[in-house]
């Protein structure tokens, strides 16, 4: 789109599921980089409108409310409030979070289905759907998992599969079962109403072909759905949790969650509109406005309806296609609306090297890294944006985080800023010096400085968010070089007025980063405006000399970041591997039962009550203890394989079950003369089988 066209921006952030909190991927995927980019656009002047909610219709709720035994309404309730909280706190400056359950949205949503209902788009088709028969419900998607028909995975769901990516129905899984009951379906026959996608090819293949600069991973989606032929798809579905299908002969139907969510943008956009026209807040509803912009002379439908508004939609690439074809379908069907002019998708992020998973805790959550992270929001921010899965997928270490924090934070733009500060109020008393007589070293670096700001635009207005926050930092790479050349603490002892120029470029330098730094850490664009003791500049003024005048008064230094230590890190990694073992003993599955024997067969075996006496390691062997023990009719060897799990100091005086008819056998040179019981857990560590009380040796174990 022609930017000397662009009068406005509606942009939109993908709404997140209100079945639990919001974790790293999304933000890295979706909400940092449109946060960034809308920071941006007001800073230089530019009229936008940053929308996004809560997606409240889902299945996933009504999974959720399942899972923890309650109702789909407190669940929303709940995790609305968290999500919403957690957005607010780490700065994502949404002008308006609402909620799909609001009723300007069920209205919305009613009229929009009810135009293409009038309009004679939708076509009514009687399919066979999966039904639960011990259950007595149909199962919408979410409720189906069975086996990906295109990858293998044994776990996918019904409309997609989140090991591939991949858009399913329902019915192309292999071995389906319902999370409902765990039986196998069965189909059956019911009424939907259907989008005819197939209808609308021709005019979403000249829409995608005509952006091109979209990322390879969205266009190629596109293509690829395109090029596979669409199909009609169903936008009812059988349930009764839902904005209700407003047609008759659609009892017990509710709207698709991919019909109704993206026109959660347009109802949240409607919203923010008539609240701020009727100046009043809505504490039943819990919308968070964020920024709360001038609107009131403005109207919702110039920000849908209108060429000359530009809309964007930042997404994660399992929902490319939903915002890309479907949506776009939907638009081009109602013929009011304008289409997206680019839809930036980033691949996924993963933790650890491992993908993240909500039902595994595999993942670092908002609300908690709020809370254990004090004060370190833009900690998060910048790590997410410097390895932001833009173009493949990237992995987050928590290794990575500290080495970012300490090696790039803190010493190439906390050190640049502390550096600069300290010493004007060490020589001048904080106050700003006057720029006296420049080298041609100094004209370079005023040079230099005056080039990024166009730099980073061209970035940021690409999408390029990783590439942009790299130059930010070359800023003040640019100061750090610019004062360890100068060196205005030695210089000082016999030239003040060049000191005096030094400084105050290297003033205008930490100004100009104060501005550039705002759409990506804004607490820290916060603290440093107040160290330099000034405000207002847009994007507009970075790059240039003059932006701290001569005499002006600096506050006190503060440092920007601190050092995050080992233990820190160490905590979280943890934290991280008790998930992982957890998840392992919950998907432990039990050894079988052994073939039956004969009671005679069982009482042949002796098993006694023995106290170790003595241990020790057995030379050359990792797992191995030799053990003496006092069986109440005599004192044996025996060589036991738990040296990993038992220090031998730590095990004397231990009581154990001991199997002493078992015939002597020689281990490692040692006559081994019987076997001790050990009970083997799902992550393979040993225990001794030992009588509660103290038993006297000897005793049978019946």
């Amino acid at each position: 789109m022609d930017n000397s066209k662009i009068k406005r921006y509606t942009v939109t952030a993908a709404l997140p599921y209100t079945n639990g909190p919001v974790h790293i991927g999304h933000l890295a995927g979706v909400y940092l980089p449109a946060d960034t980019y809308v920071r941006y656009l007001r800073s230089n002047k530019r009229d936008v409108k940053f929308i996004c909610g809560s997606d409240e219709n889902g299945v996933p709720i009504t999974l959720k409310a399942k899972k923890e035994g309650t109702t789909p309404q407190a669940i929303v309730d709940k995790y609305h409030k968290i999500i919403g909280d957690s957005f607010k706190e780490l700065g994502v400056s949404f002008d308006i979070y609402h909620r799909t359950s609001s009723l300007m949205h069920h209205q919305t949503a009613s009229d929009f289905f009810e135009t293409l209902y009038n309009k004679g788009v939708f076509t009514e088709e009687v399919t066979e759907q999966y039904y639960d028969e011990k259950a007595q419900t149909f199962l919408a998607d979410r409720y189906i998992t069975g086996t990906c028909p295109k990858c293998g995975n044994e776990n996918a769901y019904g409309d997609q599969c989140e090991n591939c990516g991949s858009t399913l129905n329902a019915t192309d899984l292999i071995n389906p079962k319902s999370t409902l009951s765990g039986e196998k379906p069965v189909r059956k026959e019911t009424k939907n109403w259907f989008l005819p996608l197939d209808k609308y090819e021709d005019q979403l293949r000249i829409y995608i072909e005509s952006h091109k600069e979209w990322r390879p991973n969205v266009y190629g989606q596109c293509q690829s759905w395109l090029n596979a032929g669409l199909q009609p798809r169903a936008m009812t579905r059988d349930l009764d949790w839902g904005i209700k299908v407003p047609v008759k002969g659609a009892e017990g139907k509710v709207l698709y969650v991919w019909f109704d969510a993206p026109i959660g943008y347009i109802s949240a956009t409607k919203e923010l509109f008539e609240y701020a026209r009727l100046g009043i807040w809505n504490p039943k509803a819990e919308e968070y406005y964020i920024n709360q912009n001038e609107v009131e002379n403005g109207n919702w439908e110039q920000y849908w309806k209108d060429d000359e508004t530009k809309l964007v939609h930042f997404i994660g690439k399992d929902n490319i296609v939903f915002h890309c074809v479907i949506f776009p379908a939907m638009l081009m069907a109602h013929g009011d609306y304008i289409l997206a002019d680019n839809v930036p998708a980033n691949e996924f992020l993963n933790l650890e090297g491992q993908k993240i998973s909500t039902s595994k805790n595999w993942a670092v959550w908002l609300d908690e890294y709020l809370v254990e992270f004090k004060d370190k929001q833009d900690v998060l921010r910048y790590v997410l944006t410097a390895t932001a899965p833009e173009t493949k997928d990237n992995d987050f270490t928590w290794k990575d985080f500290q080495a970012r924090n300490n090696n790039e934070l803190v010493a190439i733009l906390g050190n640049f800023i502390n550096r600069v500060v300290v010493l004007t109020h060490k020589y001048f008393g904080g106050k700003v010096p006057m720029c006296m007589t420049k080298t041609p070293e100094d004209q370079q670096v005023i040079d230099d400085l005056a080039a990024y700001p166009a730099k980073i635009s061209a970035s940021i207005e690409n999408y390029r968010f990783r590439e942009a926050l790299s130059e930010v930092m070359n800023v003040a790479r640019l100061g750090n070089k610019y004062l360890a050349e100068t060196e205005p603490w030695k210089v000082i002892k016999t030239d003040e007025d060049r000191v005096r120029t030094i400084l105050n470029i290297s003033l205008q330098i930490a100004a100009t980063i104060e501005i550039l730094i705002e759409p990506f850490l804004p607490f820290t664009a916060d603290k440093l405006q107040k160290m330099l003791n000034y405000g207002g500049h847009l994007w507009e003024d970075a790059g240039k000399m003059g932006l701290l005048k001569r005499g002006h008064q600096l506050n006190e230094p503060v440092l920007l970041f601190d050092k995050i230590e080992d233990e820190t890190v160490q905590a979280q990694i943890d934290k991280l591997n008790k998930s992982k073992a957890d998840n392992v003993a919950a998907t432990a599955t039990v050894e079988p039962a052994k073939e039956n024997i004969q009671f005679e067969q069982f009482t042949a075996i002796d098993i006694r009550v023995a106290t170790i006496v003595a241990a020790e390691k057995v030379e050359k062997t990792k797992k191995l203890l030799k053990l003496t023990l006092d069986t109440g009719i005599d004192q044996r060897t025996v060589v036991s394989g738990i040296a990993e799990y038992y220090k031998p100091e730590e095990i004397i005086g231990k009581q154990v079950s001991l199997v002493v008819n078992l015939a002597p056998r020689e281990i490692k040179g040692i006559l081994s003369q019987g076997m001790i019981l050990m009970s083997e857990d799902s992550d393979g560590k040993l225990a001794f089988v030992s009588p509660v009380q103290n038993h006297s040796n000897g005793s049978v174990i019946r």
